[in-house]
């Protein structure tokens, strides 16, 4: 390719990826992290991960992160996702109760070159069309899509307003029915299934899911471990009384970060219960707890989740960015990226049993969510998605600063596409090889792994 980008980088530079010889270990990187972890979880991060080259790509953001500093970049930062994967776009409610779908995970965002959510997103789809049994010339077209279709969204906001950039959004309801138009009919009835599905998941549906009836006759949280544990069972005795008023002065200092009328509404219900519950694939092993509160009464229930944030995994590639709590870190890159924020996304500092401190944030547990299945998408469907995922990935990189030179280094026609396909492939084919290593470590003892139904 005899074109030079802006800031020097050439396409080939851009499609570049290391050389397998050179790169770090992957198993040692995600060893690394696993030692800030609960160690009895993360035999059930790793038991996620071999599973496929996609969950195993879902975990590996750290691996990723190491390759990307590896390989020149355009220079040009904004605020990432930091994990823009295919399964971190979905549903949920906006604060005016409309459906909307957006990146939905925020616990890597950090400043960063642009297209390293750009390669990440394409990366993914490139390991899940070949998961997903596509020929390879359908794994490079559709992972193409993410590149034409994020430069495009890009060229056309140089046209809209800084603050037509910050409203833009997919507004499901009216998008649909122009999506649905493209696929058959019986996929058609699935995504509308889907939707439909997402718009009941939420605080009650999580009661009846998550919770269970006591000798009693109170409503308590199910125990269902490793994946689901009361406080009751990680706890005994008075340790269980000082643990509840941990977490109660947890949602304390919370409370001091919300908007004073998201407060008034926050002061209306009453803690019942608190519980650990393991998430996602990459997360699995940090500190993530649910709590059940009460407003009138239990049918009138609020779950709220408790995640840890640690630092993002792009932090030690990209120097001069300090946080005093990387729970606000996260917070306030959702804000920046994110069309329309949960109204109880929050933070907070807490220390665990062994007075080791650690930052969290909260948001509703299920608030209209809702996903993808990534593993049952066929070509043109997952054409589609890759199409939608890079026009949300564009939106929230408008949003930005950065977004006139963004313009400038994506507006060369095809160049951009032809070289975010070309990495995305050639990553695809290290990331089999490092799920290919990971099965190995297991096999043999290296790491523990726990692998749950």
């Amino acid at each position: 390719m005899g074109v030079t980008l802006d800031g020097g980088i050439t396409p080939d530079e851009l499609a570049a990826v290391p050389d397998a010889s050179t790169r770090l270990d992957p198993v040692e990187i995600l060893q690394a992290q696993a030692r800030s972890r609960v160690q009895e979880l993360v035999p059930v991060r790793y038991g996620r991960m071999v599973a496929t080259p996609f969950t195993f790509f879902r975990g590996a953001a750290a691996v990723m992160a190491a390759d990307l500093a590896s390989t020149p970049d355009s220079g040009i930062h904004t605020q990432l996702c930091g994990d823009a994967h295919l399964s971190n776009f979905g549903l949920f409610y906006t604060p005016e109760r409309r459906m909307a779908f957006d990146l939905n995970d925020f616990d890597e965002t950090h400043p960063g070159p642009f297209e390293w959510d750009v390669k990440r997103l394409a990366a993914s789809v490139a390991v899940a069309a070949r998961g997903n049994g596509f020929a390879e010339e359908d794994v490079r077209r559709v992972t193409r899509e993410v590149g034409r279709v994020y430069r495009k969204s890009m060229r056309r906001s140089r046209k809209k307003s800084t603050l037509e950039c910050w409203y833009d959004h997919i507004d499901v309801d009216e998008d649909l029915v122009r999506i649905s138009a493209k696929l058959d009919t019986s996929t058609a009835a699935r995504t509308r299934k889907a939707l439909t599905k997402a718009r009941h998941r939420d605080s009650v549906q999580a009661l009846s899911k998550l919770c269970e009836t006591a000798p009693d006759g109170s409503i308590r949280i199910r125990s269902d471990p490793p994946l689901l544990v009361p406080l009751r069972e990680i706890f005994s005795g008075e340790a269980e009384g000082v643990a509840g008023a941990e977490i109660d002065r947890r949602l304390g200092d919370y409370r001091s970060v919300l908007a004073p009328h998201v407060a008034a509404l926050f002061d209306q219900f009453t803690m019942i219960e608190v519980a650990r519950k393991v998430v996602g694939v990459g997360s699995v092993g940090t500190r993530a707890w649910i709590v059940l509160l009460r407003g009138r009464d239990l049918d009138d229930p609020l779950f709220l989740q408790l995640k840890e944030a640690q630092e993002s995994v792009l932090a030690p590639y990209v120097r001069g960015h300090v946080y005093a709590n990387q729970g606000a870190r996260v917070v306030e890159g959702q804000r920046l990226m994110q069309a329309a924020s949960d109204i109880f996304l929050g933070w907070h500092t807490g220390v665990d049993d062994a007075l080791a401190q650690h930052d969290f944030y909260v948001r509703q547990l299920r608030d209209g969510k809702g996903s993808v299945v990534i593993e049952a998408l066929e070509p043109q469907q997952m054409r589609l998605y890759a199409r939608l995922c890079g026009r949300v990935l564009a939106q929230a990189h408008a949003r930005t600063a950065g977004r006139e030179r963004i313009v400038e280094f994506v507006d060369v026609g095809s160049v951009f596409d032809e070289a975010i396909a070309e990495f995305a492939v050639r990553y695809a084919d290290l990331n089999d090889a490092d799920h290919a290593q990971l099965r190995v470590a297991v096999d043999s003892g290296r790491v523990p792994c726990r692998e749950l139904v």
